[in-house]
């Protein structure tokens, strides 16, 4: 890899093309940048570390909207560090998203009219391998198109052998300090996948089912119970009350009969039960519900199952072998028939979890299952963050991960799957449980056979940070690249991903945290708010975005709307909007490199520069200063803006347009102000390639000759201000933005000459007089020139002729109704501000917006009245 500092300008590049087309550019950049190694990380350099992981995507999924922004704020937080002299290290790779593969792979064998049960466990695994060397990991190439510059040649996969390495071992550690143990306790089932779930890979949805009240027992010895899952009162084992219920007190310790199945159940007493809902009673099911497995094993209840697998009743009696759904609805039918039913309500809209990959509702069910101790572990995760050694970014964010790694449940990490990593436990004849490290001999003989279940996908990407760095051994990308620096990812997965990285990163590697900073982002969401999905129409495929306007524009949008751990709310006509600047970025550098912009040679000494060249340079450094100031608050959004209106507005509209006539008049102060926009240009485009690579670097390399902005120097402020001339130009700009707006009050087009008369002697505008007009389009004040209007502005005067140019009378009259209109809203929003009622009454906002009003109407009236004093007199 070529050093920052080695680069030297090449021969002079080719002349720009009259139009940028980012299909043309943008590939062949990033194969460029890939055949010479830009994004590799050396762990030998002497470099300061800068390490980012990619969180890695499903090894099935695509590049979404939400993959895209993501990954340009990772990248750019990277190309900048690169620039500023860091080993830089994104780390890329990709998970084995095991539920979802497996049903990817279970669904091409299904139109064999095969289960993966006809090939066996060994065969189906290779199948899956074949099926992710065919066609998993397509994200990769979508990762490309986008820019992404993580060092691929490190690329990793959860399942491969380091990986799979590193989950034995950390198993196994966690087994041995009895962190890790094996107990039967309710799980999130599908009975779709035929696996447990973890909590994230649950969607609730608000669904309409139905809430029947039934009654238990019968006379004094009866209670009513109500419940949305009437097939599990066959699995009831008990009913439940407050302690402090009075109603009920005469049947604590006694039993009642449950209906149907000619079974007697204990009524108990528990603090569990809120005695303000509903009846105050509640049935338990321990063997379907969290909260009374709970209640159960504080009774000592049996647990009586009374689903298979499958969701199909298995209790004796005549729902034997009905699904769930069917079996609510005869079992409701015949309670009805008994007189059991006290009310129905149809429907009944609750939350109710559904499978995320199958969208099958789930059953908690009581499972054998293997089980991290979190308690320890969660303390040291919530403790780093609290003595300051991990930061959350906003810190608005850390009451929600105080709020779940302070109150975590043991975590459920085993899986009923075939893909994934195996646990590696094996079970003797003798009924011996033996723990197996990846450099321990597994038992052999007859008998011994291994746990049948993988763990959790959660399990090995918790691992992610120092596993792709080739622990558990102690290699050299270990002691450089660990921990990572900051970890950039959505806030919606704080819960899950990050935790449970922070509390195996802590555990793992002697009580280091796995990265410094946690910068949590938004999501991704419609120009109108709403959450994107493919159901509701608003899904966006980022690749038809960069195919329309190119990478850069879909890039410079999502960074533009990525504040802090805030949504993004996105729509195309905001990435036509960033393909317009891209375009303005191109035109605008093609003007300067014909008019000579250069960054040949030292620049000239602020003597020999003109005050609009100080100016655009101290203004120049201020943006550098700004920008790295929000870089280092990850205030990507904020960045964004200042690097827009600092191109377009500053560099751009001012100063380029004020310099046209000194370029277009030659000679030494041309040839200075080249010098002094080559160095602006150098500087900007430097300060914008983090966030838009592709056209920057077409663009640095063609002006300075030299070989990449990737590896150029990222620009530091020399401290270069100039208060005086920023306050030259500024009135410079205030003479230009008054005249348009007198120009555009009267109709008058931007490009219509005028003549007219500049008053300028004696002020700091004199110098500027050329520039003024050239902007303006102001002609000479020759021989029959008459004053129409007069405009004192910046204490100086422009006189226009605006003779056959308007309708004065027409004019007269417009301006006349509309300060009437003004004045108008003005009384009536001072007699709103003035009538004390109306303030005692009225809510803040509402006062706001009035006082709004009647300041807008204060500056209407202002400028209408100074329009029409200009308007020539009769």
């Amino acid at each position: 890899m070529t050093e920052n500092s080695s680069q030297q300008p090449a021969a002079p590049a080719p002349e720009l093309p009259t139009q940028y087309a980012p299909a043309e550019v943008e590939g062949k950049l990033y194969e460029r940048w890939v055949e010479r190694g830009y994004f590799e990380a050396d762990e030998k350099s002497g470099k300061e570390p800068y390490t980012i992981v990619i969180p890695p995507p499903n090894v099935t999924g695509s590049l979404h909207l939400g993959h895209a922004f993501e990954h340009t704020l990772i990248d750019a937080l990277t190309r900048r560090k690169r620039m500023q002299g860091y080993e830089t290290l994104w780390q890329p790779g990709m998970d084995h998203a095991g539920i979802a593969t497996q049903n990817v792979v279970e669904r091409e064998l299904a139109k064999e009219g095969k289960s993966r049960h006809d090939l066996g466990r060994e065969a189906f695994v290779e199948r899956v391998w074949q099926w992710k060397a065919e066609s998993g990991g397509q994200i990769s190439g979508q990762m490309k198109r986008l820019g992404d510059g993580v060092a691929w040649s490190r690329e990793r996969f959860t399942m491969d052998e380091g990986l799979s390495k590193a989950v034995q071992t950390i198993f196994k550690k966690l087994y041995d300090d009895e962190l890790i143990y094996r107990a039967e306790r309710i799980i999130n089932w599908c009975p779709r996948c035929l696996t447990a779930i973890s909590d994230i890979e649950v969607e609730y949805q608000e669904d309409d089912g139905e809430l029947v009240s039934i009654r238990y027992g019968s006379g004094d010895a009866s209670i009513v119970v109500a419940t949305t899952r009437a097939e599990t009162m066959l699995g009831d084992t008990a009913v439940a009350v407050h302690p402090d219920d009075e109603r009920y007190a005469h049947l604590v310790g006694t039993e009642i009969e449950l209906p149907l199945t000619g079974r007697r159940i204990p009524v108990v007493a528990d603090e569990h039960v809120d005695p303000e809902f509903g009846t105050g009673a509640v049935k338990v099911t321990p063997a379907h519900d969290p909260n009374d497995f709970e209640i159960g094993q504080r009774h000592g209840l049996p647990n009586l199952a009374v689903m298979d697998e499958r969701a199909v009743i298995t209790a004796h009696g005549p729902f034997q072998g009905l699904d769930r759904l069917e079996a609510r609805s005869a079992i409701v039918a015949a309670l009805r028939a008994e007189g059991r039913i006290v009310a129905e309500k149809r429907p009944y809209v609750h939350s109710v979890g559904h499978c995320s990959r199958c969208k099958t509702t789930i059953e908690p069910r009581l499972s054998l299952q293997w089980w991290v101790k979190v308690g320890p572990l969660a303390k040291e995760a919530g403790d780093a963050v609290r003595d300051g050694r991990v930061t959350i970014h906003p810190k608005e964010m850390e009451p929600r991960y105080f709020g779940w790694v302070d109150n975590l449940h043991d975590w459920c990490i085993s899986r009923q799957l075939w893909w994934g990593h195996r646990i590696p436990v094996w079970y003797g004849p003798n009924g011996e449980v033996v723990c197996v490290g990846p450099d321990d001999e597994a038992p052999t003989g007859e008998g011994w056979h291994q746990d049948t279940d993988v763990l959790d996908t959660w399990f090995s990407s918790g691992l992610w940070p120092f596993s792709t760095l080739g622990w558990p051994e102690q290699t050299p990308s270990v002691e450089k690249f660990y921990p990572n620096s900051v970890l950039v990812t959505g806030y919606d997965i704080l819960f899950f991903w990050v935790a449970r990285m922070m509390m195996f990163g802590i555990y793992a590697m002697d009580g280091t945290p796995p990265f410094h900073t946690i910068a949590l982002h938004g999501m991704v969401r419609d120009q109108f708010g709403k959450k994107m999905s493919k159901s509701f129409g608003n899904a966006v495929n980022p690749l038809d975005w960069m195919d329309e306007y190119g990478s850069d524009a879909v890039r410079f949008t999502l960074a533009r709307g990525a504040n802090p751990g805030v949504d993004v709310p996105i729509g195309e006509d905001w990435v036509q909007g960033s393909r317009n600047f891209a375009n303005k970025i191109w035109n605008a550098t093609r003007f300067a490199l014909m008019n000579g912009a250069t960054v040949e040679g030292e620049l000239p000494p602020a003597e020999q520069m003109s005050a609009t060249d100080r100016w655009i340079l101290s203004r120049l450094n201020a943006t550098v200063a700004e920008v790295d100031a929000y870089y280092e608050d990850y205030q990507f959004a904020k960045l964004s803006d200042a690097l827009f209106h600092f191109a377009w507005d500053e560099v751009f509209d001012w100063y380029v347009e004020l310099s046209k006539t000194t370029f277009f008049a030659g000679g030494e102060p041309a040839k200075v102000s080249a010098r002094v926009l080559g160095e602006v240009l150098d500087v900007m485009l430097r300060l914008l390639h983090p966030v838009v690579p592709f056209v920057t670097e077409t663009l640095w390399t063609t002006l300075t000759g030299k070989e990449s902005l990737v590896i150029a120097d990222w620009p530091g402020d020399s401290g270069f201000r100039d208060a005086a001339a920023e306050q030259e130009i500024g009135l410079v700009q205030q003479v230009v933005t008054e005249v348009r707006r007198f120009r555009s009050d009267q109709g008058l087009q931007s490009g219509q000459k005028v003549p007219a008369r500049l008053t300028l002697d004696g002020t700091a505008l004199a110098p500027h007089e050329a520039a003024i007009r050239q902007v303006l389009r102001l002609q000479p004040a020759e021989e029959g020139f008459h004053a129409t209007a007069s405009l004192p502005v910046a204490g100086a005067r422009v006189e226009l002729d605006l003779s056959g140019t308007i309708d004065v009378e027409a004019e007269r009259k417009r301006l006349a109704k509309d300060l009437a209109a003004a004045e108008k809203e003005k009384a009536q929003a001072h007699g709103k501000l003035g009538n004390e009622a109306f303030l005692a009454k009225a809510p803040d906002n509402v006062v706001d917006k009035i006082r709004g009003r009647l300041a807008k109407a204060e500056a209407d009236i202002e400028r209408i009245t100074a329009q029409l004093a200009a308007l020539p007199q009769k």
